[in-house]
């Protein structure tokens, strides 16, 4: 999975992960290229979405590395700028269902608690239109490595 590149459609997806830290100023977040991961660490996924087209009806599935646990695991239906959309935690992904997806740029967070050591695959997030297959894309593959 982690040799998956971007796939360019019109739904341009990218995931990152970073590492959530206190700093003086607060909580800062860190790319896992400068920081080295350990177990009990919180990790900030970060889902941007780009959209060229108003679309209706979309499931965006992002697979998660078996050394994460998810910190919210209630499924509930969120509102975040201009968008409602419901978000619904599972065993190996959290899956994100729209019933309408206005033409923009979007960026979804949530956080994961890392609970075992070594190397995995954080696998790609995927987004498709329910009724019109053809509109599909996803993100590149991740590794992650745990010390």
């Amino acid at each position: 999975m982690d040799k998956i590149t971007h796939a360019k459609t019109p739904l341009q997806i990218t995931k990152k992960l970073f590492k959530k830290v206190n700093s003086d100023t607060g909580k800062e977040l860190k790319k896992l290229s400068e920081t080295d991961l350990e177990i009990g660490d919180l990790v900030t996924v970060r889902i941007e979405l780009k959209v060229d087209r108003n679309m209706e009806f979309i499931h965006m599935k992002d697979m998660r590395a078996a050394a994460f646990e998810p910190v919210n695991v209630l499924s509930k239906y969120k509102w975040q700028d201009g968008l409602g959309y419901y978000e619904s935690t599972k065993d190996a992904a959290t899956h994100f269902f729209f019933d309408r997806l206005p033409k923009g740029v979007y960026v979804f967070e949530y956080d994961v608690r890392v609970n075992n050591k070594g190397d995995f695959n954080n696998g790609i997030t995927t987004i498709q239109s329910m009724y019109a297959p053809e509109f599909t894309s996803h993100s590149k593959g991740v590794r992650v490595s745990i010390k």
